[in-house]
């Protein structure tokens, strides 16, 4: 958009030389934004090699899911080990190199480290020197299909000058009019842009099939092979694979993910503040924030380099992605705590000047600190207003939670209608300190889709029960944990200790406090036994070097805190292990509260402290071992949006099993039985057994890994990482996961869990207490006429150019919507065992979608909102109809994006 609107240019290649692998998601996402071809150079070496012999470096990407053709995008993979100089005109990086002509004397850049340096060209040497490169060209041709070769010419951090560019071209040119001049050397060469190279291309597929015998193809460009999956695991020689980047600089990862979900909601609310606007003089507050939204776009957007959401970045710009990225986290968090005022009606000045009379409930006092729950004071005869939005397009029953200074508080909802609750003490990772002094409430809420509700928080309300305190079990070898008031505190007995709801029993071991086993109220029995583990290695910030296996660090009798409640039981572990500053502690929770998805999962969250010198070469883990005969084939997914089969192999060592896992990794057994745990940010796993699951944490490398960065890594920073832990059972016949090579998809109680998961409720709560006598009545904002279907996710909605939304026209709709219809897998619940009542096989209509506001015009549009052509984007023709009738039906798995124009009813 900014090209376009800045130069008038949209482009139509994407050069990508420098991810450390591939996902067939970012084909999908550039096919539907109206892009034609891919450039890629970073996979597997032997994958190069076996591509290379059979002619089929280029190909037609296409998804797995995709039977219609209409995902296909033409791609160029570069052949060789690197994208520089040296490794682009042919196979001999000593000749290549000397045709690098910056690196004779006068640049900064250093001379050929094989020894042959460039020369100048001049009429002398030109014939020798021109053969020697065609010669390369020549090579590298017979890797191809066509007659069209492309030579890229440069490198990181080059043409800094004039002088550089210049004598590049001036030798080069030499050496093309040279081979230009004599027909008998049977070439052209010429300098072009990566557009003329596929332009030229196609144009000679266009007079020449290249197809081979049974070889299925596209009818996108003819003569080339189609291919589905992914590249990871990355390897660029030997056994160095590229898997450590997975997990380098875990707290930056988890930052990425709230910025992004606080990004999401926030331009939610934006949207729909300009929308309701007629109603509410309300354009300066949008108006006002629009930079900052822009700006945290911006800075989500760069923290997705290829160094920087990757782990990969010296210390410096870690530094630098982390202040930006927590500056944008508070100004949204200003704009949302202003915006939810005046959508609850609270607030009626037309400017954003005044302070918002609402707080977040988590604050961060720096980028690299964890964030810290704002506890509520609840004084005698005072209550505090809470406000919970909901960004997800379905209703919310959740358990939620709020740290208060004092345990003796009632909760109400909106109607001063009493709300039962529980009381637990605050934990923390310090030994001789677990209790904080403070207190958790859990209550269940209730939040419409995209719209928002308030509860109080009252001491002293009449008529009301107060929050039940739950009961304590303590357990300890390490030092006396005193009981703090008002609970009831009494000894673990015997070796092992349960907690129970009404749909699973989970059982763990009291000497190392570990999950053990976890039983379902439907007969089902399954073990699940936790291990937590350090790899000692000599990777770095991108490579996995293992030695040997993980050994277990929990040692028998550390501290065990357990709390029972109405609404949540707890086990709270903080191990034992050989060092005096433990790593790790741990949270295991489950849920009761009826009509949540919360009873089904196992709740995990552990506090990872990799610091100092003992953890120097060291990467936590924590496995789960189960009886899960999945024949060491597991399923993650690829950027949230699909899973890709994975299937552990002897042959390749234990760094090159390791995938990524930027939300889920599930496991299934031929009973159908599954074991899914959604991650909260993005971390590496592996099934290195048969029905092991590990997923690895964090790690701390002292030495650089040859790879670029020139430094380990030693940041650390203090994180919490939160599992949420899924074990079902199908109810109707699978594929087997063995002979099948498809992906599986979720079961749709999956993509609800990790949609709650990654798009959690955001709390804000009053600054100031008010009279408990004085009862202000705050009604809910629940803007959908209806929720959407539970497979039907709102990727965004937004309005793309806030600033300049009023100078826009009114024929240019100003909102956006954009769908995306998740794949489940129908051999489990078809209800999600929730409170799901549709899935999207019915048409959902645009123009009825919102309560209040009228949909003037709906136009489909590409994903980077610049093409309307739907054709030229893949889609099928069903999507063109929408602006007649507003009626959308999307397949499985696609992403369509709609223009809209609202407007207020008056």
């Amino acid at each position: 958009m900014w090209l376009n609107d800045t130069i008038g240019f949209i482009p139509k290649n994407s050069w990508a030389i420098d991810p450390f692998g591939y996902s067939p998601t970012m084909a999908y996402l550039l096919r539907r934004m109206g892009f034609e071809n891919m450039l890629i150079q970073r996979t597997h070496y032997e994958l190069k090699k076996e591509l290379a012999w059979n002619k089929n470096l280029e190909y037609i990407w296409r998804q797995s899911w995709d039977a219609d053709e209409t995902t296909d995008i033409f791609v160029h993979m570069m052949p060789f080990y690197s994208y520089d100089i040296p490794h682009t005109c042919g196979p001999e990086p000593a000749v290549c190199c000397q045709f690098d002509f910056a690196r004779v004397h006068g640049f900064f850049y250093g001379r050929c480290p094989w020894e042959y340096h460039p020369i100048e060209i001049d009429q002398e040497n030109v014939k020798e020197r021109a053969l020697t490169l065609l010669d390369q060209y020549r090579k590298k041709s017979t890797l191809y299909r066509t007659n069209t070769l492309l030579v890229p010419l440069g490198d990181d951090f080059r043409y800094v000058s004039i002088d550089e560019a210049e004598v590049q071209f001036r030798n080069y040119q030499m050496i093309f009019d040279y081979i230009n001049s004599n027909p008998s050397l049977n070439a052209e060469a010429k300098f072009g842009t990566l557009d003329d190279y596929f332009q030229t291309l196609k144009d000679e597929a266009d007079r020449i099939n290249y197809s081979l015998p049974r070889e299925i193809g596209s009818g996108q460009v003819v003569g080339f092979p189609s291919l589905s999956g992914d590249f990871f695991t990355y390897a660029d020689r030997e056994q160095d694979y590229w898997s450590g980047y997975y997990v380098s600089r875990p707290f930056f990862k988890a930052v990425d993910r709230v910025l992004e979900q606080t990004l999401h909601a926030s331009e939610m609310l934006m949207a729909f503040l300009f929308g309701y606007c007629q109603r509410i003089q309300c354009e300066k507050l949008p108006a006002g924030y629009a930079y900052k939204l822009t700006a945290a776009r911006r800075n989500l957007a760069l923290f997705q380099h290829h160094d920087g959401v990757t782990g990969t970045a010296e210390n410096h710009v870690v530094l630098d992605y982390g202040t930006r990225m927590h500056t944008s986290l508070q100004d949204l968090q200003i704009f949302m705590s202003k915006a939810i005022e005046v959508l609850l009606g609270l607030r009626q000045e037309k400017s954003d000047q005044n302070p918002a009379q609402f707080d977040p409930v988590q604050v961060r006092s720096k980028y690299d600190a964890l964030p810290v729950h704002r506890a509520i004071s609840a004084r005698e005869g005072t209550v505090q207003s809470v406000v919970l939005f909901n960004p997800l397009e379905q209703a919310r029953e959740e358990v939620v939670m709020l740290v208060v200074n004092r345990p003796e508080v009632t909760i109400l909802d909106s109607n001063w209608t009493c709300v039962e609750s529980q009381v637990s003490p605050e934990l923390q990772h310090d030994k001789n300190k677990i209790f904080t002094g403070r207190h958790r409430v859990h209550w269940k809420a209730s939040v419409p889709a995209m719209g928002l509700q308030t509860y109080y928080i009252a001491n002293g309300f009449v008529g009301c029960e107060k929050a039940k305190p739950a009961k304590l079990k303590l357990f300890s070898n390490l030092s006396s944990i005193q009981c703090p008031t008002p609970y009831d505190c009494s000894e673990v007995e015997g070796d092992v200790v349960e907690i129970e709801n009404q749909h699973q029993t989970l059982t763990f071991g009291v000497k190392h406090g570990l999950l053990q086993k976890v039983i379902q109220k439907n007969g089902l029995q399954n073990t699940v036994a936790e291990e937590i583990s350090l790899y000692s290695s000599t990777g770095g910030a991108y490579l996995f070097v293992p030695h040997g296996e993980a050994v277990p660090i929990s040692q028998s009798g550390g501290h065990l805190v357990i709390s029972e409640g109405p609404l949540m039981q707890e086990v709270y572990s903080y191990p034992k292990t050989a060092w005096e500053n433990t790593p790790i502690s741990h949270s295991t929770r489950i849920y009761n509260g009826g009509n949540t998805i919360q009873e089904f999962l196992i709740e995990k969250e552990y506090h990872v402290e990799l610091l100092g010198n003992s953890f120097i070469d060291k990467e936590l883990i924590v496995r789960y071992k189960t009886d899960i005969d999945n024949k060491r084939i597991f399923y993650t997914d690829l950027n949230g949006f699909q899973m890709s089969r994975r299937e552990t192999y002897h042959k390749i060592p234990l760094q090159g099993n390791y995938y990524p896992m930027p939300s889920l990794a599930f496991m299934q057994g031929s009973n159908g039985h599954r074991f899914s745990v959604h991650s909260r940010q993005s971390l590496g796993a592996a099934s290195c057994k048969q029905g092991w699951l590990e997923i690895m944490l964090d790690r701390r490398l002292a030495k650089d890994d040859g790879r670029g960065l020139g430094q380990g890594v030693v940041d650390n920073r203090v994180m919490n990482v939160v599992f949420h832990i899924l074990i079902e059972s199908n109810i109707s016949s699978t594929s087997n996961p063995v002979s099948d090579p498809q992906p599986l998809n979720p079961s749709l109680l999956s993509h609800c869990v990790g949609a709650h998961l990654n798009h959690p409720l955001h709390t804000f709560i009053a600054k100031k207490p008010q009279d408990i006598n004085v009862q202000t009545h705050w009604g809910p904002f629940s803007p959908l006429t209806t929720p959407l279907p539970c497979d039907l996710h709102i990727v965004s909605f937004k309005v793309p150019r806030p600033a300049k939304y009023s100078q826009q026209q009114v024929g240019d709709p100003r909102f956006v919507l954009m769908l995306h219809r998740r794949n489940w897998d129908p051999s489990y619940c078809r209800k999600a065992r929730s409170e799901c009542t549709s899935v999207a096989d019915e048409p959902v209509n645009l123009f009825n979608m919102f309560k209040g506001l009228a949909v003037l015009n709906a136009r489909p549009t590409s994903l980077n909102l610049l093409h309307e052509d739907m054709e030229m984007l893949g889609y099928t023709e069903q999507i063109g109809e929408v602006s007649q009738e507003g009626r959308v039906i999307i397949p499985p798995m696609e992403i369509q994006t709609y223009k809209l124009e609202l407007r207020a009813h008056q």
